[in-house]
């Protein structure tokens, strides 16, 4: 069952309600991904030429090393209660990603696109994405 993920999202000194159909945060790894095509969707849905770093990530992704992760909301959906302005940006080692679940029922967290193996988030509960000590390694 799909359910919209309904959320208030805090990133540095910016918060807002919303309704998505949930975020992805990528690690420059990732980047290449399913991030890179969330970001090329996203250009479309807005019409809109994205800012140079924005343009230059899309087509590109992010360095594999980078001392941060990277955030893009999927599908924000604004209304009467929900705002879509804080879709994009960076989590780093001092501003933490913070979300807070609204919902009461079927709200989840997952790595990698293994929905089977998932973290509950429903009403009240906090997730706070920040930087690990650990970091992944490019073999050549």
């Amino acid at each position: 069952m799909h359910v919209s993920a309904r959320y208030q999202i805090q990133s540095g000194e910016r918060t807002e309600t919303q309704s998505s159909s949930g975020l992805i945060v990528s690690t420059g790894l990732g980047s290449t991904g399913w991030f890179r095509s969330l970001l090329s969707g996203a250009a479309a849905v807005a019409g809109a030429e994205l800012e140079a770093s924005v343009q230059a990530m899309r087509e590109h992704g992010f360095a594999w090393d980078a001392d941060h992760l990277q955030f893009t909301v999927r599908e924000p959906f604004p209304s009467r209660t929900t705002q879509a302005t804080l879709v994009f940006g960076q989590v780093t080692a001092t501003q933490p990603l913070k979300l807070v679940s609204q919902m009461a029922g079927y709200g989840v967290i997952f790595s990698d696109g293994i929905e089977a193996d998932f973290l509950e988030f429903n009403a009240g509960m906090v997730a706070t994405i920040g930087l690990s000590d650990r970091y992944g390694s490019l073999m050549h």
